[in-house]
């Protein structure tokens, strides 16, 4: 486990920093008490729950996916089928999404209710090998309860947000105990920056534990190494549209499907593919005891 990179203890920390914000931005609300920063933080909580709980279906509407059945799907279902027996967990519903965008995704609050799609795309230009390091890799965001993760975040930073606009529009604190306007101008602006950077190193952080747990999952990293190789040429051929409905659900899919460069690479929801690569082969080189029943966890 030496190549976990610390990653749920960044994971916790990242959680940690954001809270320090919504505590600050709350307090500056509050004129120095919390007053509104609970009000605030009931919304943050009624949002993640409503989010958790849908997951699933708003990620699937996004995408336009339909569901499959094992005669229209064969490959997919024996994949699937393999790797969940593997882990001990049920077996996902699986669908399709009708993009040339070559993309993939698993949601759902827990293995019992979870979903795992594909896009057209990507099951063009995958082999059988790297379609299944592919689904190992999102079968394991799902056993990790990243969607939980990727929830609660998005709804901290939405409570950030929140805090910061109701501080610019009506004033924080009592104005006769002479706070500093800058420093709260400074707040407001730099907050839901420093918010939405928090949730994106968030979701960078779980994309490379499922990357190395898929990769032990299927016994094979160099198999999702390929895959990630074709998939950054395939989506910087075909990107898809950085529609809102697609931004909110962007970060459930395993490469980043938007073109970005320059400014835009510092808000992806995905770490540089190089890296994500290079770490796959180190665990190949390394020979950390692949092999089926290798995740056993669960």
């Amino acid at each position: 486990m030496g190549h976990r990179h610390f990653n749920g203890l960044k994971t916790a920390a990242l959680f940690g920093v954001m809270w320090a914000v919504v505590l600050g931005l709350g307090w500056a609300v509050g004129g120095g008490t919390s007053r509104f920063l609970w009000l605030f933080t009931l919304i943050g909580l009624v949002m993640t729950f409503v989010g958790y709980w849908n997951s699933d279906k708003i990620a699937i509407k996004a995408m336009h996916a339909y569901p499959v059945t094992e005669l229209e799907a064969p490959e997919m279902y024996r994949i699937v089928r393999e790797l969940s027996t593997v882990a001990r967990q049920p077996m996902p519903r699986l669908y399709i999404s009708p993009t040339r965008a070559p993309n993939a995704f698993a949601t759902g609050r827990n293995p019992k209710n979870a979903a795992v799609c594909c896009t057209e795309g990507i099951l063009a230009i995958l082999d059988e090998r790297e379609l299944r390091g592919v689904l190992g890799h999102e079968l394991m965001h799902v056993y990790n309860r990243d969607i939980l993760t990727s929830s609660v975040a998005s709804a901290l930073a939405g409570v950030i947000t929140s805090l910061a606009q109701f501080l610019m529009f009506f004033g924080g604190g009592d104005r006769r105990q002479g706070g500093n306007p800058l420093a709260a101008l400074a707040m407001v602006i730099l907050a839901p920056i420093a918010a939405t950077l928090i949730q994106l190193a968030i979701s960078r952080t779980r994309e490379y534990d499922a990357d190395e747990d898929g990769a032990k999952l299927t016994g094979d990293p160099l198999a999702l190494a390929s895959a990630l190789r074709k998939l950054e040429q395939g989506t910087s051929a075909a990107p898809l549209p950085q529609t809102r409905e697609l931004e909110n659900v962007s970060h459930l899919m395993l490469a980043n499907p938007f073109r970005g460069a320059g400014l835009a690479r510092l808000f992806a929801t995905h770490p540089p593919m190089s890296e994500r690569i290079k770490r796959l082969e180190a665990m190949a080189g390394g020979g950390q005891g692949f092999g089926y029943g290798g995740i056993t966890r669960y």
